[in-house]
């Protein structure tokens, strides 16, 4: 099981780093120890002093799948979730400016927070779906997949280029603007239209 990221994915997130607009999807990847136990806190780590919450669509894929068409894409998963792709942004601005790769403020321990999972039958238009994230019952990011620049189907045919896509894999289909630090007691909670799909705290 393998958890496959795609950043740069929203023109305003791109614009709020001051990051290039890519050509093609950024991919990264995170491995399974990345993932944060269910009910369990997300502990800031000691290696960064700027941890950003970064709001998320997850697909999980169902089927084995190579080389898979755009038009064939949407029979590779049948539910839709919600996470956090926890970031070590000053670490991040490091590597970036160094040209290294980005594991190190990614990829680390507790880094993914997978919510709860609904069909994707339940939502009425995938690629016109809401979602948001609340900190401290505070709205502060708002998002909609409408304005991803590869929506989720184009996103498997571009990774299945790439890698093998398995059963249980899951891909975190980027972040919109409006990311920010977290700090010592903070809950974070992350909806679907209306629907509550995880909820967390910060230790």
């Amino acid at each position: 099981m393998k958890l496959i990221c795609i950043g740069r994915n929203y023109i305003k997130h791109i614009e709020e780093l001051n990051s290039e607009r890519p050509s093609n999807p950024v991919i990264f990847m995170k491995p399974d120890s990345a993932i944060l136990a269910k009910n369990q806190p997300f502990f800031i780590p000691d290696f960064s002093q700027n941890i950003h919450y970064e709001v998320e669509v997850l697909v999980k894929i169902n089927r084995l799948g190579k080389h898979i068409d755009k038009k064939f894409a949407h029979k590779y998963y049948d539910e839709i979730g919600l996470g956090i792709d926890f970031t070590a942004r000053d670490l991040q601005n490091q590597l970036k400016d160094k040209g290294l790769p980005w594991e190190k403020c990614k990829a680390f321990d507790g880094s993914a927070v997978i919510g709860n999972w609904m069909p994707k039958s339940k939502i009425k238009d995938i690629n016109n779906m809401s979602f948001s994230l609340l900190k401290n019952d505070k709205l502060v990011q708002n998002g909609n997949t409408k304005m991803m620049l590869w929506k989720i189907d184009e996103i498997i045919e571009y990774v299945s280029k790439y890698f093998t896509l398995k059963i249980g894999d899951i891909i975190f289909t980027g972040t919109p603007e409006g990311v920010g630090k977290v700090f010592d007691n903070d809950k974070l909670k992350g909806l679907i239209e209306n629907t509550e799909m995880f909820s967390i705290t910060v230790k």
